[in-house]
């Protein structure tokens, strides 16, 4: 409950212990917008197309225009200037600024360490979605050792007997098949098998977990996602303690049901979905009958999908999959980190870190209120640091809002940015507003991965507008790395 205001603008209202408008999420900054300043370029994705990712009604691709989309359209504002099922997924990562994406054409191979320009070693994450021609033996130790050694891999299977091309294989087999039969490690590498199961339909729900950066990306918060005739995986904690289910099938939990995954291997990381139905956006190319499970109003796999991308290229470094240093000490970069040395180490609008008793810090008696003044305000708090090459990274804070809003509209907003060395924003990591309000704090956590090796700022920029208060309201941040 707040008490008196800090000073004499800065209004607070006992609305706010009433838990007046509380939400559980945040309003994410959009997929679709580019920073306003384009970051130089520090994710590279190669979606595969080499094995039958068209097959059938299946139509896995970003673009028809193979190995680069921007040859169809280099500035796409929507999903349709590039043609593919997957052209939304690609066009938002292509907005944001910060991704170079790359397609493995029909007829190719995939390899590791080579020379040509689609080879693993250029890339931070693989994505395959639902193969339908086995991997050959040289491909199998491609993919698991760019995964070793620091790549991102995002499996997407299929139902069980979902074969496409009637050559015997279904996504199911071949994706099991690479996990248990390789040169480089058969034994349960990451932790889970994919189940052979086709469920026909559902919306499978995501766990509770305000920490996941999966769940709680960049790019939204995930709630539910699409069962379209797809499968579970099984998980194998024993064989590798980091598999997570992220999302279950109703009436599953644990080591069963698991319709998202995530793992690591190696240095690497691992993601699996259990449908391709919620990455396809509905459009492609003629002929193909598809399903806008995208933009299901019953779920959020944009989200889920994005903010996965951006996970597992998080540990991935600007020398690729297999350039990353080996090594990452584990460590906490920022600096005052709860505020109780005052001002020192970070930068901040007059007034903004307070130990006033007006609002209460979570710990200590310092904080950072940010805006609250119930008149037109724009306030900021931002800290330096270096992500060390081959880290990978979370930004975590506690935040509490209060208002004095009554209506279902974002008024007053807080932004958490990150910006490079000459202070252009690289992207927006997330923005909360006046519906976010609630009694205490709420952890929140951004992946900050995909900028190890390079000094980027944090910014958090509270902007408030001329008629009634919102206060945000910051403690104990954290920037760790490892």
């Amino acid at each position: 409950m707040l008490g008196f205001s800090r000073s004499p603008h800065r209004l607070p209202t006992a609305l706010a212990a009433l838990g007046l408008l509380a939400a559980s999420a945040a309003v994410q900054a959009s997929a679709g917008a580019a920073p306003a300043h384009a970051a130089a370029t520090t994710h590279r994705v190669l979606f595969d197309n080499a094995h039958a990712e068209t097959a059938g009604n299946a139509d896995w691709i970003i673009s028809t225009s193979q190995p680069d989309p921007l040859g169809q359209d280099s500035s796409p504002s929507a999903e349709t200037d590039w043609t593919g099922a997957l052209s939304s997924w690609g066009v938002a990562l292509q907005k944001t600024g910060g991704y170079s994406l790359k397609t493995l054409p029909s007829g190719s191979s995939l390899a590791y360490g080579g020379s040509s320009a689609t080879d693993l070693a250029n890339f931070d994450t693989l994505v395959l979605p639902e193969p339908n021609t086995a991997f050959t033996a040289a491909e199998k130790t491609a993919i698991m050792n760019f995964v070793k050694n620091g790549g991102g891999l995002f499996m997407i299977s299929d139902h069980n007997a979902s074969d496409r091309n009637n050559d015997g294989k279904d996504s199911v087999q071949i994706l099991n098949d690479l996990m248990s039969d390789n040169s480089v490690d058969s034994t349960d590498p990451f932790g889970f098998s994919i189940d052979a199961l086709n469920i026909g339909s559902g919306y499978p729900a995501a766990v509770n977990d305000s920490a996941d950066p999966v769940l709680h990306g960049s790019f939204g918060t995930v709630t539910k996602s699409l069962f379209a005739n797809g499968t579970t995986a099984t998980l194998k904690p024993a064989d590798n303690s980091a598999v997570k289910g992220l999302v279950y099938r109703s009436g599953y939990s644990g080591n069963t049901g698991a319709f998202f995954v995530t793992s690591a291997f190696g240095k690497g990381r691992v993601a699996f979905w259990g449908d391709s139905s919620p990455i396809d956006d509905g459009t492609g190319q003629s002929g193909n009958t598809l399903y806008d499970g995208w933009n299901d109003p019953g779920a959020t796999n944009a989200a889920l999908a994005l903010n996965a991308t951006a996970w597992l290229a998080g540990s991935g470094t600007t020398t690729g999959g297999g350039g990353g240093t080996g090594s990452c000490t584990a460590a906490q970069l920022l600096g005052n980190s709860g505020f109780e040395s005052g001002a020192s180490t970070w930068s901040a609008s007059s007034g903004v870190i307070t130990n006033s008793t007006a609002q209460k810090a979570r710990s200590g008696s310092y904080y950072a209120w940010l805006d609250g003044n119930g008149t037109a305000t724009t306030d900021t708090l931002s800290q330096s640091a270096t992500i060390p090459a081959g880290c990978g990274a979370t930004l975590s804070f506690y935040l509490h809002v209060d208002t004095a809003e009554t209506t279902a509209t974002a008024y007053d907003t807080l932004k958490a940015q990150v910006l490079n060395s000459s202070g252009a924003v690289l992207a927006t990591l997330a923005t909360y507003s006046n519906l976010d309000a609630a009694t205490g704090y709420t952890r929140r956590a951004l992946d900050l991965g995909g900028y190890a090796g390079q000094k980027i700022t944090v910014k958090f920029t509270g902007t408030e507008g001329s008629k009634l208060q919102t206060s945000f309201v910051l403690d104990d941040t954290a920037l760790d790395v490892g």
